[in-house]
């Protein structure tokens, strides 16, 4: 049912790759000329005119003048132009890579599947390196910068292994994949290779693109706060504007016509992505990297465990070290007995010497009050994050096995011969599904809550959360159901894969579970946090109040 309505050699397609070829030189020659360093002419300067030029930047420096020049809106094309298109190149390119491993390197369905789950668990955890190394040395423009430059590697060597025979096995001509060639090690790792080089590009985009785009706002003016705002919309609009035409225009041209051209076409939206971001470089503010918060959180944790002998005060609040930096942009947490070994990180002692300005000489040996707090938030609001791994876990199934069984399905629109969906593009259904609930939640069921339980939002964030969990118990539940109707179905009929050989439905309902089980932990976690307040359980409302400022960081 899912054989290549074209096949992979019919098309000359080595013209078409040999310009992005180009394009990735030159790109990563652009990069490097921007991010170098300015060549300076000293030794060409003149005695006298070097005494002028020291006087007039002695006057200069007397003269306040703004930390950035923010050029906000102007940048903006270029910024959202460069978001759209590499959103549209990455999720053209991931959307339908279980259809493309299973046609064109003829991996069984739980091969595929298991690559793709490493693949994504991996993608995801690289923002965590990526942010670091971000915000610690190289800031978010080079960080952009060499993360496309990688994402677009990736794709080029996708598209490669489709355009090419020798970089895919021979086509399986036969409807029992038993019987297929598999890849060779080299056309594996070559294979690999483009995952490895998306890996890097998402661990690099992620955590960068959003506070990037920030960055080229004033928040300390009316207008950069309102531009924020409305760079934050038009984010989540391309989004979900690349989302709907990747997993239906991209997607059909790749199952529908040709890979090799399916693959290209993000790759060369991909191209202008890169061209977009640095056509504007001149004019980006570039925010210097000055440290990552993990650092300030893995330093409590450190200088806890080296005063761990020692007795923590009666009075916390009075005997705790307090130091928050004039610079800071947190605002002061009050103390809470939560975690109270941690208190120890902020204890004075005749060893720990303070500089001028009344912070610690050395971070390593003691900490301030409010960065033991900001610790205490992290160790909060973790087990809530434990929390989402089994439900995410569950949702990724949609795009692994729920194609499987799409593939397996009549998707044919009408009689025979009609339009045929493609199997990946069944996601489509839930963005539509969130498309048509979020505003009937915003204008109906959210009024009517406020008003029964006289809170602002109606429920909290974690009984919000609770109900997700509830509706994706529900949800692999009736995926078993289908499941074992479609099986029935299909065994009764020639198969084309080996999922009706194994009993997905049991996959599903130990999913159901872990579910059930999940839902009991959370409940427990959601009852013993505390949000942030004065030591004791606070309001989400008072928690919403604060967070109003931006000054939280959680």
């Amino acid at each position: 049912m899912f054989m290549l309505r074209l096949g992979l050699n019919r098309i000359p397609l080595g013209s078409l790759f040999t310009p992005l070829f180009g394009a990735v030189h030159l790109s990563f020659v652009h990069i490097i000329i921007k991010t170098s360093p300015p060549r300076t002419r000293s030794s060409l300067r003149d005695p006298k005119m070097e005494k002028n030029s020291e006087k007039v930047h002695d006057v200069e420096q007397a003269v306040e003048k703004p930390k950035h020049n923010h050029r906000g809106v102007k940048v903006m094309p270029f910024i959202i132009g460069n978001e759209t298109f590499e959103k549209l190149g990455t999720i053209g390119t991931s959307s339908n890579l279980v259809v493309y491993l299973t046609t064109v390197f003829n991996m069984k369905s739980v091969t595929a599947t298991t690559l793709l789950n490493v693949f994504q668990g991996t993608t995801n955890f690289a923002p965590l390196l990526g942010a670091f190394l971000s915000d610690t040395y190289f800031g978010r423009y080079k960080t952009l910068g060499f993360a496309s430059i990688s994402s677009l590697t990736g794709m080029l060597v996708l598209a490669l292994t489709a355009a090419f025979s020798k970089l895919h096995p021979p086509h399986c001509g036969s409807k029992d994949t038993g019987n297929c060639i598999e890849a060779t090690p080299w056309q594996l790792a070559f294979l690999l290779s483009g995952f490895g080089f998306l890996i890097v590009g998402a661990g690099g985009i992620r955590p960068c693109n959003l506070a990037f785009g920030a960055d080229q706002f004033n928040p300390e003016t009316e207008s950069g706060k309102r531009g924020i705002n409305s760079f934050f919309n038009w984010y989540y609009f391309t989004f979900t504007f690349a989302m709907m035409v990747s997993v239906t225009l991209i997607v059909y041209v790749q199952s529908s016509i040709n890979w090799a051209i399916g693959l290209a076409i993000p790759t060369m939206l991909m191209v202008l992505s890169c061209a977009l971001y640095f056509m504007g470089s001149r004019m980006y503010v570039k925010v210097k990297p000055e440290g990552s918060p993990l650092i300030g959180i893995v330093q409590v944790f450190v200088v806890a465990s080296k005063k761990r002998l020692l007795k923590p005060s009666e009075s916390p609040q009075q005997s705790l070290f307090n130091f928050l930096p004039a610079n800071s942009i947190n605002s002061k947490l009050a103390y809470t007995d939560q975690f109270r070994f941690l208190d120890k990180a902020a204890i004075l002692t005749p060893e720990d010497a303070i500089n001028p300005d009344g912070s610690p000489v050395d971070p390593w040996r003691l900490c301030g009050m409010q960065q033991v707090e900001e610790a205490k938030c992290i160790m909060r609001v973790l087990p809530i994050w434990v929390s989402g791994i089994i439900f995410y876990a569950g949702i990724v199934q949609q795009s692994t096995y729920g194609t499987f069984q799409a593939l397996q399905s009549d998707r044919r629109l009408g009689g025979k011969g009609s339009f045929e969906v493609p199997a990946a593009s069944y996601v489509v259904f839930t963005m539509l599904a969130l498309t048509i609930w979020i505003p009937v939640y915003d204008r109906i069921i959210v009024p009517y809550l406020r008003r029964a339980t006289g809170k602002e939002g109606g429920i909290t964030l974690l009984q919000r959360i609770g109900i997700g969990f509830v509706l994706a118990i529900i949800t692999m539940l009736v995926s078993a159901f289908v499941e074992v109707r479609r099986r029935n179905y299909a065994l009764t009929r020639p198969t084309l894969e080996d999922l009706n050989k194994g009993r997905l439905e049991f996959f599903y309902h130990m999913f159901a579970g872990l579910g059930i089980l999940n839902f009991g932990y959370f409940l427990i976690c959601a009852r013993w946090y505390r949000y942030k307040g004065c030591g004791g359980v606070v309001t989400i409302e008072m928690a919403k109040d604060s967070n109003q400022n931006g000054k939280h960081i959680v």
